[in-house]
């Protein structure tokens, strides 16, 4: 069995001390996990445990055997930081040319230390330095104690006299072990997001990686899962979630070796991007994110979730607005009289916010399509002859919010911009332009196209200081990468992100407050580098209710529910409720033409808005179980659950419209108090509709959690909600 081999070398790795006086044992802990490390001898850094964490470790008569067994075979291979060019024969997590062309490189232990930055997160610091050259690596572990998750980097600079270049510079390097892993990774393009795999992996090297720069996600997003031993269920298993917080290319390596260790190194793609780096020069790698859950997938995502909200997602514990959008009302076709009826219909529909979306700019090539005027944003005086401005007035006249689309950091070839200053955009000089939706991508590693960016956004702040909602939209990736202003073109990928956040924090820095929707024509660009700086993101173009409970399901693992944008459109042949209920996952908006709803179809509407104003607070701020799954049952159903376990909010859709399918059996429900008894109804119903539910039946949380309660979904009742109440 694994788990005692692992008991015994966990508990030799924290007597370490006593039995191999010359080691040192480095743990980190969070409530339910431990990563431990071990200095050796030879003041090499092994990871020799990552895992669950032991509250109680018993006598072992053969801990130096069982060590011995461990750890015999492995040599540099549970490197903490495997260095490439010197002992090293596996996947390196950093590879190094020296200013003398030498290709070698060996880090040895200097020191550690741990810092309490707040109650309940820890920082610990390895340093590590080559005993020839004067190059040194810095290991960070910043430790979310309550939310069993660990953030890892590294920093690395030199001495030496004269450039270094970074061949690959990883943030993480774990390692793990056990008999077999499975792992689940996702991929996808536009309007099909989030396509899960799940295989078990074979010796060698399994790569998930980006090459595309910006929209970096967009066919391979960097999250993934591996599971110890067997694939993990909701509630069973060990698992390990993980993600890059990083906005471009990025590149995971998972590399099994004959004896079944397990490599996990991730961090910046080093594709066409070494880095050179002078004497005292810091290089600090981007943030890679974990968490161990040894119950499964569900406990795993809600570490996720609690984490994120708490300190990582923009105002993750705050508030978000409800809101009406335009564009697929309108799509480009629009003046200031459509648009001013259309806030009419915010008001009237009962959101807090309407959103004007693309094509409200630019005049000498007005953007009446997605050929021209990218880059150009002045308002279009044909279309809005009174500009913004009116419209927020407007917008506030009738009691509602006022929002814009924009997308800055793209440029179409037929604009002002691109003739102003072609310098901006990145293209190769001496090849025909490639285009990606008609556009290209502006140089962000050039400090005036930052300048010019940050511009976009505070102008239209300036101008209408009530403007209450941004949606930032990226569409293009980098074809023929070339920068005008950089001197080194390896350096362009990652320059070009770390320009997106200096203006990203420019824009927090006056604007801190403001709520924004991180969009990318689609889940193209979704991390938490990002997200940092977003209230929320758009997980799909694809707005096809049936497609998003898949969408938004696998996307539900890494990310909260208040940080998914879920609007209710036209997409689908599902009724207006199973569009709505859909769409109430997370944060509500609708993308539809109000006037167009029947009676009964807009009083529904408004009423379920009123509903969502009642249940978002346990949807946003609450605990999220998945019950049953869509690709394994007729019926899925999500369960969110505040964190006093006095209410609940159960969906349910049909999504098997075969003969005679449907809940034919209770759905156990998780997360409810056993000892309390909780009152469940049928909320958000059609108008002239009645539910099957028994209103005043109640049910202690034992029983819904061991036998379950059926919503009795089925044709003709194909999406349900519940709502439970604690007595």
């Amino acid at each position: 069995m694994r788990l005692p081999l692992l008991l015994n070398l966990v508990a030799c790795c924290f007597f370490s001390s006593t039995v191999f006086p010359q080691t040192k044992t480095i743990p980190l802990e969070t409530k339910r996990h431990a990563l431990v490390l071990r200095v050796s001898d030879q003041k090499d850094v092994h990871i020799c445990y990552l895992g669950k964490r032991l509250h109680q470790i018993g006598e072992y008569e053969t801990i130096q055997d069982v060590y011995k067994q461990a750890t015999d075979y492995t040599g540099l291979l549970n490197s903490a930081y495997t260095p490439s060019g010197s002992r090293n024969l596996a996947e390196p997590a950093i590879s190094v040319t020296h200013a003398d062309g030498n290709q070698s490189l060996d880090l040895r232990y200097v020191s550690h230390e741990t810092q309490q930055l707040a109650d309940g997160i820890s920082l610990l610091e390895i340093t590590l330095k080559d005993p020839v050259y004067p190059f040194e690596v810095r290991l960070f572990y910043k430790a979310y104690f309550d939310d069993d998750v660990v953030e890892q980097w590294s920093q690395i600079k030199h001495q030496e006299r004269g450039t270094v270049t970074l061949h690959k510079f990883a943030s993480a390097n774990l390692h793990l072990k056990a008999n077999a892993y499975w792992l689940r990774q996702y991929y996808g393009d536009w309007a099909r997001e989030m396509q899960p795999e799940e295989e078990r992996l074979t010796h060698g090297i399994k790569v998930l990686d980006s090459k595309l720069g910006t929209r970096a996600h967009l066919f391979q997003p960097p999250v993934f899962m591996v599971s110890l031993d067997r694939p993990a269920t909701e509630r069973e298993g060990e698992v390990l979630l993980g993600s890059l917080q990083w906005s471009g290319n990025f590149r995971t390596d998972l590399e099994l070796d004959p004896q079944n260790n397990l490599r996990i190194i991730s961090g910046v793609n080093n594709y066409a991007s070494d880095y050179s780096i002078e004497k005292g020069e810091v290089f600090t790698t981007p943030i890679f994110m974990y968490t161990f859950s040894a119950q499964g997938k569900g406990l795993a995502s809600r570490n996720l979730h609690n984490w994120a909200r708490n300190h990582k997602l923009l105002d993750g514990n705050g508030q978000r607005l409800t809101l009406l959008n335009n564009w697929e009302a309108t799509y480009f076709d629009f003046n200031e009289e459509k648009l001013k009826d259309l806030l009419k219909d915010t008001k009237k529909l009962g959101v807090d916010l309407f959103l004007l979306d693309d094509g409200w700019f630019a005049n000498k090539y007005p953007r009446n399509g997605d050929t021209a005027g990218l880059g150009d944003w002045e308002e279009n005086r044909s279309k809005l002859p009174n500009g913004i401005s009116t419209l927020v007035k407007e917008a506030s006249a009738n009691g509602v919010k006022f929002g814009i689309w924009i997308e800055p950091e793209m440029v179409n070839p037929k604009s002002e911009l691109y003739e102003t200053h072609p310098d901006w955009v990145i293209k190769q000089p001496n090849r025909d332009e490639y285009y990606f939706r008609n556009q290209l991508v502006l140089d962000l590693s050039n400090p005036q196209v930052q300048d010019f960016v940050f511009g976009v956004v505070d102008d239209l702040f300036t101008k209408n200081p009530d403007l209450a909602y941004i949606k930032w939209d990226c569409n293009a990736v980098i074809y023929n990468a070339y920068s005008a202003h950089l001197n080194n073109q390896s350096h362009l990928y990652i320059e070009y992100v770390r320009g997106l956040y200096k203006v990203l924090e420019r824009v927090r820095s006056k604007y801190p407050t403001v709520p924004m929707m991180l969009c990318s024509g689609g889940g193209g660009r979704v991390d938490y580098a990002a997200l940092q700086y977003f209230t929320e993101y758009w997980p799909s173009d694809n707005t096809d209710p049936m497609e998003r409970i898949f969408i938004q399901w696998e996307n539900s693992y890494f990310y909260p529910a208040i940080a998914s944008a879920n609007h209710v459109t036209d997409w689908g042949k599902q009724p207006i409720k199973f569009r709505t209920d859909v769409a109430m996952m997370g944060k509500l908006g609708f993308d539809i033409v109000v006037d167009h709803l029947n009676d009964n179809d807009l009083k529904f509407c408004q009423n379920a808005v009123q509903t969502y104003n009642g249940i978002k607070e346990i949807i946003w701020h609450g605990d999220q179980y998945r019950l049953t799954h869509p690709r394994e049952n007729s019926v899925a159903s999500m369960l969110f659950v505040d964190k006093a376990k006095d209410n609940g909010v159960m969906f349910a859709y049909l999504v098997n419209n075969r003969y005679d399918e449907g809940s034919h059996l209770p759905i156990r429900l998780e997360g409810l108090d056993p000892e309390r008894r909780y009152r469940i109804s049928e909320i958000n119903l059609y108008p002239g509709t009645s539910s099957p539910i028994a209103h005043e039946q109640v049910y202690s949380g034992d029983f819904l959690m061991k036998i379950g309660f059926n919503p009795q979904v089925r044709k003709g009742r194909e999406s349900v909600i519940l709502q439970m109440e604690a007595e």
